[in-house]
């Protein structure tokens, strides 16, 4: 697991969002240090109050990106004024605060807490539908936590889902080290049953299904679109990470897809649904990945053009297989996940941008944000931020109807109709 590094400048909701960083981070196994030259990656949660604080934010980031192997940046900074960064030379990934734990885990499946139980937090009710995965990546030392997959029975999930739903929950996120292989054990593929349980509970709910590798949700990959695009309570959205546009490097990582499955993925939903948000992830500088696989990787994104993509440098294990490898140089790690990480601004900003002015969403308000905002999702999970929200009367778990006016590369900005 990493260690990790972080550092909060500012208002009390800074210290908030950092504190929900790290307790993502610890569930995942990840452990803290106080000291950014000991950690594999630093956190850096920022303020942009006046002008002084912003050059400092600037100056810490550059010195933390020469402490560490790893840099995040994120907090208001970050979000307002995302370009300082990159003008600046910082060699470090500006990202919303709810992406970090994600981008930390250097492509690892998430571990659950060790009871695998319900969790509601705010209005938000996260379900461990399963423990444990059928995978055995090179890279990845969360196996040796979790172990192979342990499916609950259909029901006893849904009884939690509805204990969140009478709890107050509005939105449930249904998570897993895979959920795509829930029941595999028993020889059967349980998620699209599952899902379509949980959306026939009473009340006005969404859905989040948490990440599935891109074998799991191969093989149902027509029943599964079909139930998304037969539930309005399922937000439209698949996380299926493909890590490599590299059939030889998703071999040498053991991943158990090929390329080819994973677009084909991509296609069955793209037929299926008219609007919708594929969120991927990859992998840079793998040990055996050349400079052709890293073209691959490149062309993949631009081809299939997901709309939320975690791009991490690769960084060694202790006890995988993959950490016996000799690993590339840093210079090369860092010039491969700049070179994909500006494609992936540029492949997300233009999906929010397609949004300005043409579309109408009904979304579901989900948190706090800085200030007097809000942070909702659309029918797709999509991100709409939406200021002034005392104004409106509004707060987490309200459904409300709004335009897009705005964005500003990963998220988009609503007002309420």
């Amino acid at each position: 697991m990493a260690r990790y590094h972080i550092e909060t400048y500012g208002c009390t909701s800074n210290r908030g969002e950092s504190a929900a960083i790290e307790r993502r981070l610890r569930d995942a196994g990840h452990r803290k240090v106080e000291g950014a030259t000991e950690a594999d990656v630093a956190i850096l949660n920022t303020c942009t109050v006046v002008e002084k604080t912003e050059r400092n934010m600037l100056r810490r980031a550059e010195e933390l990106a020469d402490e560490t192997a790893d840099l995040y940046v994120t907090g208001c900074m970050a979000i307002a004024q995302s370009e300082a960064f990159r003008e600046a030379g910082v060699d470090g990934e500006v990202l919303h605060w709810d992406e970090v734990p994600e981008a930390v885990t250097n492509g690892e499946c998430p571990t659950t807490t060790p009871d695998a139980e319900p969790v509601l937090d705010g209005v938000v009710g996260i379900l461990p539908i399963a423990r444990g995965c059928m995978s055995d990546c090179s890279y990845c030392i969360t196996k040796h936590a979790t172990g192979k997959i342990d499916s609950p029975p259909i029901e006893a999930n849904v009884e939690k889902a509805r204990a969140l739903l009478h709890a107050g929950a509005t939105e449930i996120r249904v998570t897993g080290q895979d959920t795509g292989v829930y029941g595999w054990e028993q020889g059967e593929r349980k998620l699209p049953e599952l899902l379509s349980r949980i959306c026939a509970l009473e009340g006005e709910f969404r859905v989040r299904v948490g990440m599935a590798n891109p074998k799991g949700v191969h093989g149902i990959r027509e029943e599964l679109a079909q139930v998304f695009a037969d539930n309005e309570e399922l937000y439209d959205f698949l996380h299926a990470p493909v890590q490599s546009g590299s059939n030889d490097v998703l071999g040498e990582m053991r991943r158990q897809h090929q390329v080819g499955e994973y677009v084909e993925v991509v296609e069955t939903f793209d037929s299926v649904l008219e609007y919708w948000t594929l969120s991927t992830d990859f992998i840079v500088g793998f040990p055996t990945e050349t400079d052709r696989d890293h073209a691959q990787s490149m062309a993949l994104l631009r081809e299939t053009r997901p709309e939320k993509v975690n791009v991490t440098r690769f960084s060694k294990r202790p006890g995988t297989d993959a950490a016996d490898l000799k690993g590339l140089g840093g210079t090369i790690k860092k010039e491969r996940s700049k070179e994909m990480s500006e494609l992936k601004s540029e492949v997300v900003g233009a999906a929010y941008e397609g949004m300005v002015g043409e579309r109408r969403e009904d979304v579901l308000v989900v948190e706090e944000g800085t200030g007097d905002s809000v942070k909702c999702r659309d029918s797709a999970y999509r991100q709409i931020i939406v200021q002034d929200a005392g104004e409106y009367g509004i707060e987490p778990g309200d459904f409300i109807d709004c335009e897009i006016t705005g964005q500003n590369t990963v998220y988009a900005f609503g007002e309420p109709v």
